[in-house]
């Protein structure tokens, strides 16, 4: 609507107007030269904290990123992770490994496999590989992988009429393990800031982590 104000600048006027005038609205930036004693017996009351806590939340520029490493830890939470696939293949996977595919707007995840099989000798190893895409679900108020998909499922030494086969449970695996896996749960003051509500809207993946943009509702 024309002479409206953009939700950022509707939410920093909120926020300039909790503070005393001639202090500054984020605390330990005291520009009046107030000590940190009387400013917090200007601060008084328990509201007028929270208000400020809020403001210094604020996302500026309307968007977040979180680092890969953030999205490794969340990743590393859902190993190791043990099924019976074929009905005699037990199949352990553990140590994720997650790499950024900005030019596809995906994520990779290399995940080691080991198999104990009935054809005696010592547990087969190999690598499954799988990449997947990335959304919103607000039921959980969490970025979460979407639609994973095997690339690769090879175990050395496993018998070829098995390959196929594992392939498949493969698949099946990575639907059970990691769709829906959630990689960032946002707190509800991120989505609800100076009482303006924010949706995650487009979600990138580029060289250093993944960005969020806020669409205000």
């Amino acid at each position: 609507m024309p002479g409206s104000a953009h939700p950022d600048q509707r939410i920093r006027q909120q926020c300039d107007a909790l503070v005393p005038q001639g202090t500054s609205r984020f605390p330990g930036r005291i520009t009046d030269g107030l000590t940190r004693r009387r400013w917090l017996a200007l601060s008084g009351a328990m509201a007028l904290a929270a208000g400020l806590a809020a403001c210094a939340g604020l996302p500026f520029g309307n968007d977040y990123t979180f680092s890969e490493s953030q999205l490794q830890r969340a990743l590393d939470r859902k190993f190791p992770f043990e099924r019976r696939v074929l009905a005699v293949l037990d199949i352990n996977l553990s140590h994720p490994r997650l790499t950024l595919l900005p030019a596809r707007n995906r994520l990779a995840v290399s995940i080691d496999a080991t198999v104990t099989h009935p054809f005696g000798g010592a547990p087969l190893t190999g690598t499954l590989a799988i990449d997947s895409a990335l959304a919103y679900d607000p039921a959980t108020m969490s970025v979460v992988l979407r639609d994973p998909e095997v690339e690769t499922f090879t175990i050395d030494g496993l018998p070829e009429r098995w390959s196929r086969q594992l392939i498949a449970a493969g698949a099946l695996i990575a639907t059970q393990l990691l769709q829906g896996a959630p990689l960032y749960t946002f707190k509800p003051e991120q989505l609800s800031i100076g009482g303006v509500a924010r949706q995650p809207g487009a979600i990138t993946v580029r060289s250093h982590g993944v960005n969020v943009k806020f669409d205000a509702r």
